[in-house]
């Protein structure tokens, strides 16, 4: 008897709430019987027994009445308490509301009717049908079953009790008291499965309802944190763009989700030097933001001490080995820029390819990175820095692999060769406006095919 969804809160509430509802209806049914029969013995007179009738018909309702109040004052307070009821609650409510019937035929006949006949001819066994149709909204089959069987078996006593006799012999007919009798038990007994089947599919109704709710809570729920992780990820990218004599600098990130596991940044050094930086984690989503967050504070404590963009670089990766799992890492690539000075230091750890575009020559470097990515081995493997010499009108570009590999409809890749295409044709705009053409060429190769990786691009520029 112990209910599998217990423990559902839900489920739990849906079932006393139904539970509340049955027993509203039932005493809404009482009401309406007591008027019915109250209306019908004053149009027939004043009998004596026409007022003994109605007398012990007020008696029993108004004891049943006072029970479903009891019940109903219970369900409340599991309602509140948020538990169930007990078992023998339940119980005792299936065997009073079959009892309930049963007295009423065995009392409440006709003693003008003949006493095989009292059991068939009592509207009284017609609430049989009333209670057990209810017992449906109990979510329960095995209540079901067990209300049609205990009004049959109240029934059959109640019949007894009248003096009817069941009889099984060749010679009796169907319609007879002696066999219309059981035979109206055993259409009880059938009621109550009938009411079973009914109850097992209401009650997966509910079930799937309940979980399709909870569902989309959980889903809200999840939402509502990824905005919040998106707009906390969104205040880190920098603001404002750094002012450096003789730079022009422009960054910009769209996650492929809410949130993504690119970033780029840049950061005033002590020695008066601007570090520009483009990082992208594997994969997309909560957790590699969550890395590139870790790994954009790790960044900005180990560059801001000054040792150099290799050191530095060399204890980004030793505190990033620490944190990243296995089969996670970071490509890393950063740029220091000096104001007034043409020379920019370039440091790649699996990051690229990287494009230099020399204006005087119309002419695209594509550079590889020097190291491997962070994260993979607590010791660093890298070359030295590259050092770049850059003239009026070059151009540095960094950017990730969502705008190389975002494919069109038929499988093609944007690719780098796209991508040069673009800077060559918008070289004389500013940084910001070359990257809006390039996510602009992007959109309209891709035809409409979704976003799968998170685009960061930074572009610098000799003035």
């Amino acid at each position: 008897m112990t209910d599998p969804h217990a423990e559902s809160i839900a489920f739990r509430e849906a079932l006393l709430k139904s539970e509340h509802l049955r027993i509203r209806i039932v005493l809404g049914a009482i009401l309406a019987a007591f008027l019915l029969r109250t209306i019908r013995g004053i149009s027939l007179g004043r009998g004596t027994e026409n007022f003994i009738s109605w007398l012990m018909m007020f008696g029993l309702l108004g004891l049943f009445v006072i029970f479903e109040f009891l019940m109903l004052r219970a369900v409340n307070r599991a309602i509140e308490g948020a538990r169930l009821l007990p078992n023998w609650m339940w119980l005792s409510s299936i065997l009073l509301e079959s009892l309930l019937p049963a007295l009423a035929v065995a009392f409440l006949s006709s003693e003008s009717i003949d006493p095989s006949y009292r059991p068939l001819a009592n509207p009284a066994a017609l609430a049989f049908f009333v209670f057990i149709s209810l017992s449906t909204l109990r979510l329960n089959p095995t209540f079901c079953r067990l209300s049609g069987l205990a009004a049959a078996v109240s029934y059959l006593a109640a019949a007894i009790y009248l003096g009817w006799r069941p009889s099984l012999s060749g010679g009796t007919s169907l319609l007879s008291p002696e066999r219309a009798v059981f035979g109206y038990a055993t259409a009880l007994i059938i009621a109550g499965f009938a009411a079973a089947v009914v109850a097992g599919e209401i009650r997966k109704q509910v079930d799937a309802a309940l979980r399709e709710a909870e569902m989309r809570r959980q889903v809200d729920h999840l939402k509502h944190d990824l905005e919040v992780a998106r707009s906390i990820q969104q205040s880190l990218l920098p603001r404002e763009v750094p002012e450096i004599e003789g730079f022009e600098i422009a960054g910009w990130n769209q996650p492929a989700d809410q949130t993504g596991g690119d970033y780029y940044d840049w950061q005033l050094l002590p020695d008066g030097k601007v570090l520009v930086v483009l990082a992208d984690v594997t994969g997309h989503g909560i957790g590699p933001a969550l890395l590139a967050s870790v790994c954009r504070a790790y960044a900005r404590a180990n560059f801001r001490m000054g040792n150099g963009l290799l050191d530095a670089m060399e204890q980004l990766n030793a505190a990033l080995a620490e944190d990243i799992g296995e089969g996670r890492f970071v490509t890393f690539v950063a740029a220091v820029c000096t104001p007034g000075n043409s020379r920019v230091e370039l440091l790649s750890a699996g990051h690229g390819p990287l494009f230099l575009y020399v204006l005087n020559e119309d002419f695209f470097e594509e550079m590889g990175a020097q190291g491997l990515p962070l994260g993979i081995a607590a010791r660093m493997v890298s070359e030295p820095p590259q050092v770049l010499e850059l003239n009026r009108g070059d151009l540095l570009v960094l950017a990730t692999a969502g705008f190389f590999e975002w494919a069109n409809a038929q499988g093609e890749l944007f690719g780098p060769k796209r991508l040069e295409e673009v800077i060559r044709t918008s070289k004389e705009k500013q940084p910001r406006e070359i990257i809006s053409d390039l996510y602009q060429a992007t959109i309209a190769f891709s035809d409409g095919t979704k976003q799968q990786d998170d685009l960061t691009a930074v572009i610098i520029k000799r003035t």
